[in-house]
């Protein structure tokens, strides 16, 4: 409870508001099972000047719940602010529960319930310079900038050249967009492209894409380093300093650049980011050197090699194409994307950057510019100055003005003849020679340590980038098998376990994998991930979901849409076979996902859509009108908790399934202020439960203060459109002769409501009854006994959990045993009883056995008595059950009868196994039947024959309920009838699995309520489970096409 520090001398103060004090007052609760003292302040009355709860807007209610790092503020709930003001102490609850956006159970370790960061105490954190710009432009500069640009250009010569930049860097930077939108819409937490995607789209995508992100991650680190070794193998070679030979020291070098990244990488991300720093100052020296390089006077051994400093001549013969040995515009483009991926290096240590909202669209775009502008920069210098093929031979030098063939006309121009270069192939030129970068450059060793840079730059972010991307996947336990990796060490939450992972997965590739195949499928994962950021953006902008808010103003839903599409174009582009994996794994990874339909609600933009479609369908429907053709039973059961009456749900289920609508409804009887607190705490526990329980239905409660006024409120208000209940499905009251006559007045008037709102109506009775919520009861009781003497036994063994399992099914077995010994157990005959509810709540549950569903179709009531049986048979669990109709027929006719009967079935399309038509129902029931009636209706007779007038009036006005000896008579040959039917009943469906039968209807105003419910109890008495079904005299059966 929450106690004034102040007391006012005794007398009564609103504990919300207090005019001495300039501040709202503070509070203490001390209501902690740890004795731990909390301030928390539940007033703003120092902003309004009066008494009020109420509190100013503020950051803190906002926040997610179950925080780890930080505390929620709890605002009172409209139930505090609304209801009658009680004096005393005021409770304001100062915790909530998780929000569910951990899977585990483990609270929510969300920056958005977190406390402004201490840097002095945390982990370091990133600004967009050093955290995003830096990252991303070191892994879009890769080694495709010194290697392969020239000859990218040399093939499709710099106007088509431009086009591959130009169509690389529109793919980047409209995903660049769509990212910036997504980043902005919120706080965003680690896990990248991985945690984007996830939150935007849900687990299922979410789940799926990162998983091959961080294995595309994990392999990159393998092909950077690769590359590296290739390099430094190519210096041992040219020094003649092998270890052993190329391949095994390409391995040997590979492994020990690995265990160095790692070293870097587990030393923490300071230490990663001054690395980071390092390798770029070497790989702006190194682009620098180049554009140096090609302004320096060509040297007589440049010349030879093709590079004649800045030429106009040079410049227009290299703008057209000149593709050569089967490349294509598209293969050379394929090539050439792989470098301009890398744009998600700075979004992958989200959870590092210290305002990732601002940082990654900031940085990453500013990137994508700079890079581009270089690759774009560095290629027409090199177009401008080198000639496509050049033999590297000093003796090919001609007087200027020489006239040359073909190709070497430009550099004949300039004093060389390279026409040999067309018979022959030369190993110098733009064409040839993937070391043009090396030869142009101011200072050759320096190309070589930018080449170093870029492969270890882009293996270092791969290195880090991997692990966090997977330590987020794991945090949120999509996969469960893998939440060992979830856990973090250090002040920085660091991924050691992850790191680990990788280390070994990037050492294995480099030992034993073919990294020339494996590289278009890491190309691809990359692909995926952006179609994905694309997507995201393009979806929750289609959505138009009130939550969608980006701060990030400067993208279009289209143009997402469009960079979505382009990135599976190009995925294919690059390698169809590849793209078609890509596709496969991420296909077969979302349907294990959906399939475990993790525990998380991350309010996705599929959630969104799926509602707007939803409402879009249901208005659509609204506009057409109904057609007998497309009936279908949609029902409201009256269950109860969903819990409660097992077989009347799953036989509604077994008539609806995922086709019709199934809405299981609860009334609350009593006060609504009493009522309402444990109506809205059990609204999501029932959903849930028929969720889990795979019953695809709606659960609804109102809170009445009578029974029946409730169901009338359901009858009438239930549904949407055209997606309304049309039946009623309600189960036999099997204690209406010791029940008060309220309760049976109410039943009885349930059934003429539906009656009234032209319901169809069904009714199950089966002889064991149909409610086992004390069983329920008891149940739930024991568990929370069971966990309770299992907390006190943690606690007195010091909280520790060893043995845990094994303790808690002794201590449950213990419990048991005592709640028994104290209670007493029940009577035998209790117990039995119980234990054969408990059997037949699970009948329609399992798969029936062979045998028949008997329909006594007695009256035409629109074909509801046909057509619910006819939709069981289609049911799996019932497959096995065969159609048996009975019709009332007359004496000599049964043959006629039964022939129209198999025509109109016929023209139905309905098949059975057997008509049989009954034309003894007219005889007179035994006398056992009648007497056995008598008995039980007595107590409910007036027996006001045997009285004068005066006292028969008078005892029906004071016992208006009662069965009067007028009505008996009235209704002798309809009561007679019901007890003939049993008895027929009995001799003809006593082995069915299932019985359907015509429900009688009773006049309003002229049955007595006791009455009916005799005629309907012994219609139905001792006899298989049995449906009383009654149409609201519709057609809900054709034989028209």
């Amino acid at each position: 409870m929450m106690e004034r520090f102040k007391s006012n001398r005794g007398a009564h103060v609103n504990s919300g508001y207090d005019p001495t004090l300039d501040e709202p007052p503070v509070y203490e609760e001390t209501n902690f099972s740890n004795e731990e003292h909390r301030a928390v302040r539940p007033s703003v009355m120092s902003a309004f000047g009066h008494d009020t709860l109420d509190r100013v807007p503020n950051i803190d209610f906002y926040r997610n719940a179950g925080s780890m790092s930080g505390q929620r503020a709890v605002r009172p709930s409209l139930q505090e602010l609304h209801d009658v003001f009680q004096k005393g102490p005021i409770s304001v609850p100062e915790t909530v529960e998780d929000d569910g956006e951990k899977s585990d159970g483990t609270p929510s370790d969300d920056l958005e319930s977190a406390a402004p960061l201490d840097l002095n105490k945390g982990g370091v954190k990133f600004g967009w310079i050093r955290g995003v710009l830096v990252r991303c432009m070191l892994n879009i500069w890769g080694v495709m900038l010194f290697i392969r640009l020239s000859w990218v250009f040399g093939q499709a010569g710099w106007g088509l050249g431009i086009v591959v930049i130009a169509l690389s860097c529109v793919v980047t930077t409209i995903t660049g967009l769509s990212m910036s939108a997504i980043c902005t819409n919120g706080v965003v937490r680690g896990g990248g492209a991985y945690y984007l995607i996830s939150r935007s789209l849900g687990p299922e995508f979410g789940g799926s894409i990162g998983l091959i992100f961080a294995f595309a991650n994990a392999v990159a680190v393998a092909m950077y380093v690769v590359g590296f070794a290739e390099t430094v193998v190519d210096l041992l070679i040219e020094h003649d300093a092998l270890m052993v030979d190329p391949t095994n020291d390409i391995r040997i070098v590979g492994c020990i650049t690995v265990v160095l990244l790692l070293g870097i990488s587990v030393a923490g991300m300071e230490w990663e980011a001054k690395a980071q720093i390092l390798l770029l100052v070497i790989l702006l020296v190194a682009i620098v050197n180049v554009f140096v390089g090609t302004a320096i006077p060509a040297t007589e051994d440049k010349k030879s090699k093709g590079f004649f400093s800045y030429q106009s001549q040079i410049f227009l013969e290299n703008f057209t194409p000149n593709f050569r040995g089967g490349e294509t515009f598209f293969s050379v483009f394929a090539i050439f994307f792989p470098a301009a991926t890398g744009i998600l290096a700075g979004a992958n240590i989200s959870g590092d950057l210290r305002d990732a909202q601002a940082a990654i669209p900031k940085g990453t775009l500013l990137a994508i510019l700079i890079t581009g502008v270089t690759y774009l920069g560095i290629a027409l210098c090199v177009s401008a100055t080198v000639v496509r093929d050049a033999t590297g031979n000093r003796n090919d030098s001609v007087p200027l003005g020489t006239y040359c063939n073909g190709s070497s006309e430009i550099a004949c121009n300039f004093g060389y003849d390279f026409s040999s270069c067309e018979v022959e192939s030369c190993k110098f030129g733009l064409m040839n020679n993937f070391q043009v970068m090396t030869m142009v450059s101011g200072f050759g060793p320096l190309i070589i340590a930018g080449t170093f840079s870029a492969t270890l730059s882009s293996a270092l972010a791969s290195l880090v980038s991997a692990p966090k991307v997977f330590q987020a996947l794991c945090k949120d336990n999509i996969y469960s098998a893998l939440h060992f990796f979830a856990k973090g060490h250090g002040k920085n939450n660091e991924p050691i376990r992850g790191y680990v992972l990788t280390f070994i997965i990037s050492v294995a590739f480099i030992l034993i994998g073919n990294l020339n195949t494996i590289a278009p499928i890491i190309s691809n994962f990359f692909l995926a991930s952006y179609a994905l950021i694309n997507f995201s953006c393009f979806h929750a902008s289609y959505a138009r979901s009130p939550g969608w808010r980006p701060a990030y103003k400067y993208y279009n839903m289209w143009l997402s849409l469009l960079g979505a599409l382009l990135c599976c174009v190009v995925m294919f582009v690059i390698n169809w076979w590849a793209a078609l994996l890509t596709y496969g794994i991420e296909i077969l990874l979302y349907i294990y996902v959906t399939v475990k339909k993790p525990n998380v609600n991350w309010g996705s933009s599929t959630q969104a859509v799926t509602f707007v479609s939803s409402v879009s369908n249901a208005l659509s429907l609204s506009g057409v009108e109904d057609h007998v053709k497309n009936f279908r039973p949609q029902i409201l059961t009256l269950t109860g908790s969903a819990r409660n009456r097992p077989p009347l749900l799953d036989l509604a289920h077994s008539f609806t399934k995922n086709y019709g609508l199934c809405i299981t409804c609860e009334v609350f009887v009593g006060p609504k202020s009493e009522v309402l607190p444990e109506m809205n705490a059990g609204m999501e526990s029932n959903q849930l439960w028929l969720v889990k329980r795979k019953r695809k239905a709606f659960y609804a409660a109102v809170a009445c203060e009578n029974f029946r006024e409730g169901t009338e409120t359901l009858l009438q208000a239930s549904g949407l459109g055209r997606m309304k209940p049309n039946t009623l499905m309600i189960g036999f009251k099997k204690n209406w002769q010791t029940a008060g006559k309220d309760e049976v007045q109410s039943y009885v008037g349930i059934l003429h409501d539906a009656f009234d709102f032209e319901y169809g109506t069904v009714m199950l009775r089966m002889d064991e009854g149909l409610d086992v919520s004390h069983i329920i009861k008891a149940e739930d009781e024991m568990l929370k006994a069971a966990k309770e003497q299992q907390e006190n036994e943690m606690m007195a063994n010091g909280g520790k959990g060893k043995g845990l399992f094994r303790k808690s099914r002794k201590s449950s077995q213990q419990v048991l045993t005592t709640r028994v010994s104290v209670n007493g157990a029940p009577p035998p005959q209790i117990a039995k009883m119980n234990e054969r509810l408990m059997e037949s709540s699970g009948l329609f549950k399992k798969k029936q056995p062979k045998g028949t569903i008997d329909v006594w179709w007695l009256f035409d009531d629109g074909g509801l008595t046909l057509l619910l049986p006819y939709i069981l048979t289609t049911r799996k669990k019932w497959k096995d059950c065969k159609l048996r109709i009975f019709i009332a027929g007359e004496p000599g006719r049964s043959e006629a009868d039964k022939e129209e009967m198999r025509s109109l079935l016929h023209k139905f399309r309905i098949k059975c196994s057997d008509i049989n038509v009954i034309d003894e129902i007219h005889i007179k029931p035994s006398g056992d039947s009648i007497r056995n009636f008598k008995e039980m209706i007595d107590p409910f007779c007036l027996h006001e024959g045997t009285k004068d007038t005066a006292q028969a009036e008078a005892m029906k006005k004071a016992h208006p309920w009662k069965i009067t000896d007028q009505e008996l008579n009235n209704f002798e040959e309809k009561t007679n009838l019901q007890m003939r039917l049993n008895e027929v009943l009995q001799e003809n469906s006593k082995s069915a699995n299932l019985i359907i039968v015509s429900m009688p209807i009773a006049r309003k105003g002229s049955v007595s309520d006791y009455l009916y419910m005799a005629w309907l109890d012994a219609l139905t008495k001792n006899l298989p489970p049995t449906l009383l079904i009654r149409g609201n005299h519709k057609s809900v059966l054709t034989f028209y096409s």
